[in-house]
């Protein structure tokens, strides 16, 4: 995987960066984390280059918002797995100094979530999602309070 930037180039981007950035560039819990979510996905044979990307993005050379993509891209991840790297990544290294990442990239770094869940009235007698039908009425039984 290339890189753009010359070591120097890095290192001036480096020696500015706020104290919460560098310590998480060389923290152990950074690089325990990376490991771990490499051996969940089995792709520890992109290890080396993950920790390239995600230096890369607490120096300030790849937003946040593009390492799904540059995963997939340059080290030919499927879609779903980078999906799912990608959200570990943020959860546990990007988020924690996510105000910091901001302040770096003058974005808002949004946590990547799942969409909530629309809950649905269960019917178990029949098995299947039961739909309202016809307009609502008020529930106007009242049990008396005693």
């Amino acid at each position: 995987m290339p890189n753009k930037h010359t070591k120097e180039q890095l290192w001036n981007l480096y020696k500015k960066l706020p104290e919460e950035l560098k310590d998480a560039l060389w923290a152990e819990e950074t690089g325990n984390n990376i490991e771990d979510i490499c051996q969940r996905y089995e792709i520890e044979e992109n290890i080396g280059d993950i920790v390239d990307l995600v230096g890369q993005v607490l120096v300030g050379v790849l937003p946040p918002e593009d390492f799904q993509e540059t995963l997939e891209k340059e080290l030919k991840m499927e879609r779903d797995t980078a999906k799912k790297v990608t959200q570990e990544i943020n959860r546990f290294i990007f988020y924690p100094v996510r105000t910091e990442l901001e302040k770096l990239y003058q974005t808002k770094v949004e946590p990547t979530a799942s969409a909530p869940i629309k809950e649905e009235p269960f019917d178990a007698a029949q098995g299947k999602e039961e739909k309202p039908t016809g307009p609502q009425k008020e529930d106007t039984y009242r049990e008396p309070i005693e």
